[in-house]
């Protein structure tokens, strides 16, 4: 008799901080791997996080959790990006991007030499720029390099629109595109609530629960990282929520459709810089991004997200 053997699942995590530490954690308790690998400059802080992941291993399916180095991500499937450092007080965000793109500088040939067939994955900000400098240093696939990129957005969105109607989160299907920041894009021309266009769907609800002020959901939506870092100083639960979710489209080689930031290729007129759209996932990374049928204000505003980006590109010395 021949014994079915379970594939390993390889994950290596590189950042040790709040997100990167959340993802890992949101990965442990989904049982989505059997192997997790972290890593970080700061030896002590990866250290306490691997052993504080360690001690609920009674609580979970098995995983066996690492701390080690670059050598020791050998094989993994997926590495998740998360390394870097955030805005300071009264920089811009130029400053921000020259400073990561220097560390991705350090980092990215490393990660390629330990895992040449891995599947990058980029949640460090400003995400889709970063995504760009991962595609340009490491020389993968366009397919294997893939930025978080609205998967958070796409939710909050959701989440915005649920509790105008009252339903829950997963009966609403709303996308948000282009930039990871302030010129995404809100889907609103496909927005519906299980199938039914917004408006129409509003005319069957009795007594919603507020307002759909279009103008107040994108600020709300536009401004809700900021909102979170006044109150607790960083966000770190939804992204890693977020992580996961795409960790196991990739995993499981779902073909799911998320708005995961890659190389855009003529799509609303736009080529030659990562950002996000609609796009299928599965075990080679992102297998299509489509171009939906959205409205022409909406290509506009995703061809305004794409100069802005590129803007910033253009200043790196790269």
């Amino acid at each position: 008799m021949v014994c079915n053997q379970i594939p390993v699942r390889k994950i290596a995590v590189v950042g040790a901080g709040f997100v990167g530490a959340t993802s890992a954690y949101a990965m442990l308790i989904s049982g989505l791997c059997s192997e997790l690998v972290m890593i970080d400059i700061n030896r002590d802080k990866l250290n306490g996080e691997v052993m504080d992941l360690v001690h609920g291993g009674s609580f979970v399916k098995p995983v066996q959790i690492t701390a080690g180095d670059y050598k020791d991500a050998a094989g993994a499937d997926v590495v998740l990006i998360a390394a870097g450092v955030n805005q300071k007080p009264g920089e811009n965000r130029l400053d921000l991007v020259s400073r990561n793109t220097e560390i991705f500088k350090n980092i990215i040939p490393k990660i390629c030499s330990a895992c040449p067939d891995a599947i990058l994955l980029v949640v460090t900000n400003p995400v889709d720029i970063l995504t760009w400098v991962t595609l340009k240093i490491s020389g993968f696939s366009t397919r294997r390099v893939i930025g978080t990129g609205t998967v958070l957005d796409s939710s909050r969105f959701r989440q915005m629109l649920s509790d105008c109607f009252g339903v829950a989160a997963v009966n609403v299907h709303a996308y948000v595109i282009g930039e990871h920041g302030d010129t995404e894009v809100p889907i609103w021309s496909l927005a519906n609530v299980v199938g039914v266009p917004l408006e129409e769907y509003g005319r069957f609800v009795q007594n919603p629960l507020r307002p759909l002020d279009r103008d107040a959901v994108f600020d709300e939506l536009k401004n809700a990282a900021n909102k979170i870092i006044r109150g607790k100083g960083a966000t770190y639960y939804a992204i890693g929520l977020a992580v996961r979710r795409i960790m196991e489209a990739i995993l499981r080689d779902e073909n799911t459709i998320l708005t995961v930031s890659s190389l855009v290729s003529d799509i609303y007129g736009v080529s030659g810089v990562c950002l996000s759209l609609p796009s299928i996932v599965n075990a080679s990374g992102v297998r299509q991004a489509l171009e939906l049928p959205i409205g022409a204000d909406e290509r506009e505003k995703f061809r305004h997200s794409a100069e802005t980006v590129k803007d910033i590109i253009r200043q790196l010395a790269l």
